[in-house]
């Protein structure tokens, strides 16, 4: 089994009833870099039947790629945990906490995704039914690992492809280029490195929410980004916010975070991800 820190394990349970198992939560470590330990915590549904294989959500936080924490998306991944997804919370180095660039962050983003892939059978997961989401520069990392060639870690196995086969993107930072966001800490590289300039013909459905009011991403960037989307043949579904700024869709604005958690159901659904039932509440 891949190596667990017994501190950072959280009340892992493992009971037998029948033809079904219930898991509670684990931290599993998925890369070191040097002396840096990078974890991604697991959430699965309460009742796994182990000859099935479940879809994956898998969540990055959002911070400017200077700081943040995996708690961020914990309800999110609680409500589609119960909902029959198998979610993973994901570290990744920060400027704050490891003095490092964007670039580091997308590599590590790119590495959970192979992780997550590579380890299929131990999660009990269709490998070819994992979803990448995150907000802000979190949703730009998460469209980085289905867009983005570059940046991959020399350790990772490049045969594990870390493209999701979905992507669910909470007002991401996509367009890195001049105008854009972080362009002053990316500069030329921006061409290899910005999502909205590295579409291409096999880019995963995606959904793309996004508040009018947002001060990082102009609603004409995702209207471009959803044409562009289109114009290669990739489904992009845009849902705009009225009013809404950055951030709208974090658990504190409730209202919303529940109307974009149903917004990811509906999305999950139409992909044949999820079903209606079982019925849960978002609380």
């Amino acid at each position: 089994m891949t190596r667990i820190t017994s501190t950072f394990l959280i009340g892992f349970t493992l009971l037998f009833a029948t033809s079904t198992f219930s898991f509670a939560q684990e931290l599993f470590l998925y890369k070191t870099v040097d002396t840096t330990e990078l974890f991604m915590e697991v959430h699965y549904p309460e009742k796994m039947n182990p000859s099935e294989e479940y879809p994956a959500l898998v969540f990055f936080f959002g911070g400017g790629w200077n700081s943040g924490s995996r708690a961020q998306f914990e309800h999110q991944a609680a409500y589609f945990a119960k909902r029959g997804l198998v979610c993973f919370l994901v570290d990744y180095r920060t400027k704050n906490e490891y003095k490092t660039s964007p670039y580091e962050s997308v590599s590590d983003a790119k590495s959970a995704m192979r992780y997550v892939r590579e380890n299929a059978s131990k999660f009990h997961i269709a490998p070819d039914k994992i979803i990448a989401s995150g907000g802000s520069a979190g949703a730009h990392l998460a469209a980085a690992t289905g867009l983005i060639e570059g940046y991959n870690e020399r350790t990772d196995n490049l045969e594990i492809s870390p493209i999701p086969n979905a992507m669910i993107l909470f007002n991401p930072v996509i367009d890195n280029g001049p105008g854009g966001y972080g362009f002053e800490r990316i500069g030329d590289q921006y061409k290899d490195f910005s999502p909205l300039h590295n579409i291409k013909a096999g880019a995963p459905p995606t959904l793309f929410l996004l508040g009018t009011k947002d001060n990082l991403v102009p609603v004409v960037t995702a209207q471009y980004y959803q044409m562009v989307m289109e114009k290669v043949g990739s489904r992009c579904e845009l849902i705009l916010y009225e009013d809404q700024p950055h951030g709208f869709f974090n658990y504190t604005n409730f209202e919303y975070y529940k109307k974009t958690v149903q917004a990811s159901d509906d999305f999950l659904q139409s992909l044949g991800y999820l079903q209606k039932e079982p019925n849960v509440t978002i609380e």
